[in-house]
């Protein structure tokens, strides 16, 4: 049965579409900017104030299972950052659909709300069939 039609809805639905239309390549992962001591004593970043070493730009993502860090070059870091952007938007955009989705499903079948930790909603019993006598399929099978 197709759920009741919800003007609003599809309105949310057709600008969440089109905003997935807009992006571009999509680098999953974090980016972490730090400057770093090196520890040798006579260094400049062992001075009063310190002249931290860096900036080391740290790409990390998950890769089956595992965490791989890469070190970025400024320049590929500004190349790039458009990227991580668009994951960002991305991910931000399947999690409004979802919701909206949750949302409709919700009201087209009279729930009040789908949300993790509430109650399940009553499931519908199903008739009890009656058990079909079992057929026998040789003459040995036979009860004697």
């Amino acid at each position: 049965m197709p759920p009741p039609d919800d003007r609003s809805a599809d309105q949310a639905r057709a600008a969440i579409q089109a905003a997935l239309g807009q992006i571009g390549f999509c680098l999953p992962g974090s980016i972490t900017i730090r400057h770093a001591r090196c520890g040798k004593p006579r260094c400049a970043c062992a001075a009063d104030p310190p002249s931290l070493h860096g900036p080391y730009i740290q790409w990390t993502r998950t890769v089956n299972g595992k965490t791989v860090t890469r070190l970025l070059t400024p320049a590929q870091y500004q190349a790039y950052a458009p990227w991580f952007a668009n994951a960002r938007r991305l991910q931000k955009l399947a999690a409004e659909l979802e919701a909206l989705s949750l949302a409709e499903m919700a009201r087209a079948e009279g729930w009040e709300k789908i949300n993790p930790g509430t109650q399940a909603p009553a499931r519908t019993k199903l008739a009890r069939v009656p058990k079909q006598p079992i057929t026998r399929k040789t003459p040995g099978d036979q009860p004697a």
